[in-house]
């Protein structure tokens, strides 16, 4: 990618199927453009373009194929009227109507059968019908991938002008009647419009995830200043806000950018971000993410991450870009959907010389049996049948705080066999907590407890927090006249009664014992009084998610380089059976290694530490609160960071994912292969035929909807 290249997001609307993505990313190919996507379903086409002076040109050409691209802005105003497909809809449907009962329920020589009267009613639907489908079909001709839309065409058009040569051809009443199809023309065309308002409707439902997550951002803010000396609270446009700016968030205000709390208190509720239903409480030095609500209480937070830097314009564009990437499974699909226009062509010109020339039947009823091979046919539900189901899925697992980084993440880690996961950070918190003190001399328990309180504030190790946390409302006030932290010893002390104290590891205490098991160790005057064992703390779920996972045929095996003895006693309380313990990155990356040969792996680390396993895994797996580091080091990301229960509910959306894709993949084969053949041999009406065409699209995409509220357990 080169400096001066720059990625560029058009908004294209017309989009119906993947066809449709499809013929405008060839389109931008050709142009020589890279790193090309197209989302007919968000109606984006994205590409890196280094040249301002050629966009125009790269506009023109997508509207050359019959789309049409407009600014973020007019898309925003269109949202809730009528799209332009809802437009034509409507205007045709009173043609079709009248043009279809007077040929089905009237008499021939009823004024509304006359070939003239129905020429008139026919001809507005036909013009829509070119304007909507014979531009797109003539633009997907050229671009090299026909679409659906060029089966459509020639269909309607071949009934509209059989039906004019009838009129010119024969003029008594009573025959005419016999070579008129205005009515099939104008049905085949309003009843796939239908079809294309239901799935443009129902694909809007695939994409609510991306809806729900932008309509979080807030569009004001309230911005503290200073004018000639005095403060100022102001409101601004979120757009407008720098780094560094001073902001004030009162009860329910939403925090308008990713920053830290300088002043105030308050609870803030970050569910809609992390899943986690439970709201944190924040105050000075904490961070808060942009997008969260502010529940009770009032803060000012100095802005640190704005505009496409905070988490959540990140986490959108993440969403954004997993529903572009397609799993492997989709190949067969989009290969098939291809080839398939020229070949549906193929057999409805067949089924015509065949009936016409070989079985001698009836000119009209060929042409009838060849049109309705065209407009049953549907490419549209084989295109469908992946992307959509992936939209939902992923879509799913970003409202459950679950990023899942595209649908060949989703397809990999359904197909697991093995999931790999690290001790520290991962299975436990990494808090602390004291598991037993033993005493060695005749001095308190709560000397000892004073002690490590006191002495281990003046420690920065995560440790020594966890400890502090723990007996803050345990001790008495004890003073020492000085404190100091020795480097690779631990921390030294003094009373006020001259006894010194020491706290740290067994270096300390090594000419006094011989047992390096314990965590601390404490002297007083360098006599040794007491041991401290410590005892790392479970995430929440951590047993029953082992147990959902083994239930689903999955093993879970535990990789740390923690102690043997440490490994298995935190393996035995939680059921996994397979440790490997004490072991270096490097022989972590060959345990990975070799499971990966043997059954499809995934690993689930922090995403700092596990960075290389992470990546040599199938699927890499990252604990994380939504930061930059969390969101690279892996394909998933679990934002709510200590319920391991959401590593379960991955697997079973990404299982679930893929039945759905497979069902609706069936479903888009076995259409078209029963229903080709039955329209081929004459048993099937256009009418009936564009009918189910239409449907069949709903169906898939009904199919994948489905998955948003799927009982997954």
């Amino acid at each position: 990618m080169a400096s001066n290249d720059k990625h560029i997001t058009l908004q294209v609307e017309g989009m119906d199927c993947a066809n449709c993505a499809l013929g405008i990313t060839k389109n931008l190919q050709k142009k020589g453009l890279e790193d090309v996507h197209v989302n007919f379903a968000t109606g984006e086409a994205t590409f890196l373009l280094s040249d301002k002076s050629k966009l125009q040109s790269i506009i023109d050409g997508i509207q050359g194929l019959g789309y049409t691209v407009v600014d973020a802005k007019t898309k925003e105003e269109n949202e809730g009227k009528l799209s332009p497909i809802e437009k034509r809809f409507y205007f045709t449907l009173p043609f079709t109507i009248i043009l279809f009962f007077g040929h089905m329920f009237f008499a021939h020589d009823f004024i509304l059968n006359n070939a003239y009267v129905q020429l008139i009613l026919c001809i507005p639907v036909f013009v829509i019908g070119m304007m909507q489908f014979g531009k797109s079909a003539w633009g997907s001709l050229k671009s090299g991938v026909p679409n659906m839309d060029v089966l459509i065409f020639i269909g309607s058009t071949a009934a509209f002008v059989y039906s004019i040569a009838g009129m010119l051809m024969h003029h008594d009443p009573h025959t005419i009647h016999n070579y008129l199809f205005f009515e099939t023309t104008a049905t085949i065309i309003t009843l796939v419009l239908l079809g294309n308002v239901l799935e443009h409707r129902s694909v809007k439902q695939t994409t609510t995830a991306i809806k729900d997550l932008s309509s979080i951002q807030v569009t004001t803010a309230k911005l503290v200043s200073l004018q000639f000396g005095k403060e100022v609270i102001t409101e601004v446009n979120y757009k407008d806000i720098h780094v560094g700016a001073i902001l004030q968030v009162n009860t329910g205000d939403k925090i308008p950018v990713d920053g830290e709390v300088i002043s105030g208190e308050a609870v803030v509720d970050e569910s809609m971000l992390t899943g986690e239903s439970i709201p944190v409480e924040k105050s000075t030095g904490n961070k808060v993410i942009g997008g969260t609500i502010l529940n009770t209480g009032s803060i000012r937070m100095r802005a640190e991450s704005v505009g496409e830097e905070t988490v959540l314009a990140k986490i959108i564009e993440l969403v954004k870009k997993a529903q572009q990437t397609k799993p492997s499974i989709q190949k067969l699909g989009d290969k098939i959907s291809a080839i398939f226009v020229p070949v549906v062509l193929g057999v409805s010109l067949l089924t015509f010389l065949i009936s016409y020339l070989v079985f001698d039947i009836a000119s009209k009823t060929a042409l009838m049996n060849s049109i309705a091979v065209l407009v049953i046919s549907c490419p549209c539900a084989m295109g469908l049948a992946t992307p959509t189901a992936v939209m939902v899925g992923i879509g799913r697992a970003a409202k459950r705080g679950i990023l899942i980084k595209g649908g060949s993440t989703l397809e990999e880690f359904a197909n697991i066999k093995n999931i790999v996961f690290d001790k520290t950070g991962t299975l436990t918190t990494g808090d602390f907590k004291i598991k037993s003190i033993e005493l060695l001399s005749s001095e308190r328990i709560e000397e000892v407890q004073e002690v490590l309180f006191y002495m281990e504030q003046h420690s920065s190790h995560p440790i020594a927090k966890s400890i502090v946390n723990e007996l803050k409302d345990r001790v008495q006030f004890r003073k020492f006249s000085e404190v100091k932290e020795e480097k690779g010893l631990g921390l030294l002390a003094t009373d006020e009664s001259g006894n010194t104290y020491q706290l740290g590891s067994y270096k300390i205490a090594a000419d006094k014992t011989l047992n390096d098991m314990h965590n601390i160790y404490v002297l007083k005057n360098k006599k040794l009084i007491a041991v401290v064992d410590l005892k790392d703390e479970l995430k929440e779920n951590v047993a029953s998610a082992i147990t959902e996972l083994k239930g689903q045929g999955i093993e879970p095996v535990l990789l740390s380089g923690d102690t043997g003895k440490k490994c298995e006693e935190l393996a035995a309380q939680v059921g996994i059976k397979k440790v490997f313990s004490e072991q270096l990155p490097s022989q972590k990356l060959e345990v990975i290694d070799r499971m990966n040969a043997l059954a499809p792996t995934a690993m689930v680390g922090d995403g700092v530490n596990d960075a290389p396993a992470l990546a040599k895994a199938r699927v890499g797996v990252s604990l994380g609160n939504g930061t930059q580091v969390a969101i690279q080091s892996a394909q998933i990301v679990l934002l709510k960071n200590n319920d391991l229960s959401q590593i379960a509910e991955a697997y079973l959306i990404s299982k679930h994912t893929l039945i759905t894709i497979k069902q609706n993949l069936f479903w888009a084969f076995f259409y078209n292969i029963v229903a080709i053949p039955i329209a081929a041999m004459g048993f099937l009406n256009p009418m009936i035929g564009a009918l189910a065409m239409a449907f069949s699209d709903v169906i898939v995409i009904g199919n994948s909807i489905r998955l948003k509220t799927k009982k997954l357990r």
